[in-house]
């Protein structure tokens, strides 16, 4: 056989298709098993194609910006086994030492370097591309795992090394403004988000209802046992999977949430895949999925809430892991927000804000009348699709989710 085909491989449930976004080699260039030659974008994240064979790309078979279907055949690759094999009037020997040319004039930037920090090809072509030797690039601040270098890493030293920005700052007349003004064109995954969020907006009509919880004896138990859990565990424990867990309880009760609508009809989802809005170091937001919540204790939703946060932010989520939500959560308390209105991830139906908790004076109840005391609260709001969640249905699971945090057990075991 004289050459393979690569094919844009399954990327996820429900994805069928990508877009071109670069090709990291060339027809003629001599590719390893394993290397990545093509960086493509879903609706949900960017991914690398690798060759499944070393050898030399041949042909390939889509422009940028092109759409591939999933299974379609993106490039061929004539293996070295191949080169060696399609001219037998050439001594053996002499063709191997031909292909061995090949790969020392295509050698790429060194995979590791003397401290072991690994390069990912996706890098090192980018650096090959701008210019950047290998001693320059390890001069490149990391933000990944072990301070590997990400893409966005690399992009950020470019701009700063060339002095260059991709905001132009004008004098003249932009839309309705005049003046000195800056103009920053959106990267991709912005323009994603903004298509996705008018889309939502433009899909369900929105209303947000608030309530307020007091949770005291969460706070304290987390204070008192976050130490204990961490060295019995391993896990940092932080209030996302007991919100998590609040939250999983009431779609129990409220199963008319955890739905989405086709037509007229509506689609009661069984599964609870509950998405956490997430940060990015870049100021974009993703979605990552703690799947089958309902079926985790708190150890496991901690788990996954510090497996996919953390993969989130050093850009290693996979397609699985950022798709098929049926309910949200965004942790606005993060930014030191007391509330939001968030907007709906379709195609769900509701998702929660959480607001920062604060300790506030507060009425309690007690057997000997009410007094005034010190209480952590926060304020939980939660925006839904009118045309399938009515005030009535909305609030009350709102308020289930504050009941089940304000009665969280300040005894528990863990």
């Amino acid at each position: 056989m004289a050459a393979i085909e690569v094919k844009l491989p399954k990327m996820g449930e429900s994805i069928s298709e990508a877009t071109a976004l670069n090709w990291l080699k060339n027809v003629g260039d001599f590719v390893e098993a394993g290397e990545s030659i093509l960086e493509v974008a879903t609706d949900k994240v960017d991914s690398e194609i690798a060759a499944p064979e070393s050898g030399i790309i041949k042909e390939i078979k889509f422009e940028i910006n092109e759409i591939i279907e999933i299974g379609s055949v993106i490039a061929i690759i004539e293996t070295e086994r191949a080169a060696v094999e399609k001219d037998t009037s050439e001594p053996v020997k002499e063709k191997l030492e031909a292909v061995s040319i090949t790969l020392e004039s295509n050698k790429p930037i060194q995979r590791f370097d003397e401290n072991g920090k690994f390069y990912s090809p996706l890098v090192r072509n980018i650096a090959e591309k701008e210019g950047v030797s290998f001693e320059e690039l390890q001069q490149v601040e990391g933000t990944g795992s072990n301070g590997r270098v990400l893409k966005v890493d690399l992009e950020n030293y470019l701009k700063n090394r060339t002095n260059q920005s991709s905001s132009t700052v004008v004098k003249t007349q932009s839309g309705n403004y005049q003046g000195k003004h800056e103009i920053i064109e959106m990267d991709r995954m912005r323009s994603m988000i903004a298509d996705h969020m008018v889309h939502s907006k433009h899909t369900s009509p929105h209303v947000t209802s608030y309530v307020e919880a007091d949770v005291t004896e969460l706070v304290k138990w987390r204070e008192t046992n976050k130490d204990a859990f961490a060295k019995k565990h391993g896990q940092k424990i932080t209030f996302t999977p007991i919100f998590v867990e609040a939250v999983v309880e009431a779609l129990k009760e409220y199963p008319l949430i955890n739905v989405s609508v086709e037509g007229n009809k509506i689609i009661v989802k069984k599964d609870m895949h509950i998405g956490l809005a997430t940060a990015l170091p870049n100021g974009n937001l993703i979605v990552p999925v703690i799947r089958n919540a309902d079926q985790k204790n708190l150890l496991g939703l901690t788990k996954d809430v510090n497996d996919l946060v953390g993969k989130a932010r050093t850009n290693k989520l996979k397609p699985d892991e950022i798709q098929g939500s049926t309910f949200t959560i965004s942790n606005v308390g993060t930014f030191r927000n007391i509330m939001g209105t968030p907007i709906i991830n379709q195609p769900e139906v509701a998702i929660l804000a959480t607001g920062a908790i604060r300790k506030r004076a507060a009425v309690v109840e007690t057997e000997y009348g009410d007094v005034i005391a010190i209480r952590h609260m926060m304020y939980l709001s939660l925006s839904y699709d009118h045309r399938v969640v009515d005030g009535n249905l909305g609030g009350s699971f709102l308020a289930r989710i504050g009941d089940h945090l304000e009665a969280f057990d300040k005894n528990r075991v863990f």
